[in-house]
C-alpha cells in the first residue's frame, strides 16, 4: 500500500497495571515498578533523580481542539534549555498555523514545575509572554497573553477544561540506560469552554463538542529518540470518547501507553502501528493494532512541522492534524464507530 514500516515496537502485548501508591524512584534513582496506571499513584520527586540536572526534562502541554481551530500551550524545563510556546492552528479552506516560542538557557529546575499534575500553578512570565495553568476544583484554567505573537499582533486566551473524576493514562517507562526514565500522564476528554482572541477575531470553545488534553511529562531522557504519538477526543451521541496512542518512549516491555477512553473509563489496548506514507506526511495514514481494537484511517489537514539543526541539538517534528475514521473496541467488545474525528498524530525525532 506504499506505507513504510515504522513500528519500532518493543512491546509484547503485556500491560502491567500499577495500582499501589508508592515513590516513583528507588534509592538508586531507578523506577520501582514500570507499567501503566489510571492515576498518578507513583509519586514523582525530583530530588530522588540520580542523573545530572541538565538531563532532566519536565513539561506541561495542553492542546485544546475544535473542528475548525486549535491552540497548544507548553511550559517546559528541559535542563539546559527551557521552551515556552503557543500555537494557533486553523483547519479551514486555507489551513494556517503559527507557533511562537521563547527559549531560556539552562533553567535546570528554576521554572518550578509542580511534582504532581493535580497541583499548581504552572506558570511562565516575562515582558513578552505571560502564561499560567491553574488546577481548580474539577477543572483546569489556561490563561495566556503573548505580545507580538505574529505580525506584531497579540494572542490572548482564557480557557476552562472540565475534569470530572475519570481515568487517565499514566506510564512509567525505563530506558535501557542507567537513571533514565519517562513518567507521563495524558488526561483526555476534558470538555472545553472559553475563548481565544487574535488579530481581531474571537475563537470560542463549546463544551458540547470541544475538548482539551493535557500531556504532563517528567523524567530523564536519553540523547537520541524518535517517538510517535496520537491523540483525539470527541462527543459521540453525548458520550465522551478519546484515545491516546504512541511508542518510542523507552523500553515499553512492561506496558504500552495505548488507551481508549469512553465516558471516563480507560480501556487498555495492546500494540499500535503508525503507517506513514514514505513521500509525504500529507497523504492518508493508517493505524493498525495487534489486537484489532483500534483500526483507523487518517486524512491529514495540516502538518505543523518544525526542524532545528544546531549539530548537537536536532529536532525534526511533524505534528499532523487531520480527520480520523474507523473503529475502536472497548473491553466488553462494544464497537465505537468513528467518523471524521478531528485529532492529531505526530512523528518527532530529537537529539538533545
Amino acid at each position: 500500500m506504499g506505507y513504510e514500516e515504522e513500528s519500532m515496537m518493543k512491546t509484547t502485548g503485556r500491560n502491567h497495571e500499577v495500582t499501589d501508591e508508592q515513590e516513583l524512584l528507588n534509592e538508586h534513582g531507578e523506577l520501582r515498578e514500570p507499567g501503566w496506571s489510571r492515576k498518578l499513584v507513583q509519586k514523582y520527586d525530583r530530588s530522588m533523580i540520580r542523573a545530572p540536572k541538565w538531563r532532566i526534562k519536565e513539561w506541561d502541554y495542553y492542546l485544546v481542539l475544535n473542528r475548525s481551530f486549535a491552540a497548544a500551550f507548553t511550559v517546559s524545563d528541559d535542563g539546559y534549555i527551557g521552551l515556552q510556546s503557543v500555537s494557533l492552528i486553523e483547519f479551514g479552506d486555507s489551513p494556517w498555523e503559527h507557533t511562537e516560542t521563547v527559549l531560556n538557557a539552562f533553567p535546570m529546575g528554576r521554572i518550578g514545575l509542580p511534582a504532581d499534575s493535580s497541583t499548581g500553578p504552572t506558570k511562565y512570565m516575562d515582558k513578552r509572554l505571560k502564561m499560567k495553568f491553574d488546577v481548580l476544583n474539577g477543572k483546569r484554567r489556561i490563561r495566556c497573553r503573548f505580545n507580538d505573537f505574529c505580525d506584531g499582533k497579540t494572542f490572548e486566551c482564557d480557557i476552562f477544561l472540565a475534569q470530572p473524576d475519570m481515568d487517565t493514562m499514566v506510564i512509567a517507562t525505563p530506558w535501557d540506560k542507567r537513571h533514565a526514565f519517562y513518567y507521563n500522564q495524558k488526561i483526555n476528554c476534558m470538555r472545553a469552554s472559553g475563548y481565544i482572541k487574535y488579530n481581531g477575531k474571537t475563537y470560542e470553545f463549546d463544551p458540547g463538542v470541544d475538548f482539551g488534553t493535557l500531556d504532563w511529562g517528567r523524567g530523564v531522557w536519553t540523547y537520541d529518540n524518535t517517538w510517535y504519538w496520537g491523540s483525539g477526543n470527541g462527543d459521540i451521541n453525548g458520550n465522551a470518547f478519546g484515545f491516546n496512542i504512541g511508542y518510542g518512549f523507552g523500553n515499553t516491555s512492561a506496558a504500552t501507553e495505548n488507551v481508549i477512553f469512553y465516558n471516563g473509563v480507560a480501556h487498555k489496548i495492546d500494540d499500535i502501528e503508525f503507517h506513514i506514507p514514505e513521500d509525504s506526511y500529507m497523504k492518508p495514514w493508517q493505524f493498525t493494532s495487534s489486537d484489532g481494537r483500534f483500526e483507523m484511517d487518517f486524512v491529514p489537514v495540516i502538518d505543523r512541522a518544525a526542524c532545528l539543526d544546531y549539530k548537537a541539538i536536532v529536532s525534526d517534528q511533524h505534528q499532523v492534524f487531520g480527520r480520523m475514521s474507523g473503529k475502536a473496541v472497548l473491553d466488553d467488545g462494544k464497537v465505537i464507530n468513528i467518523k471524521d474525528l478531528m485529532c492529531f498524530a505526530e512523528k518527532v525525532h530529537n537529539r538533545y
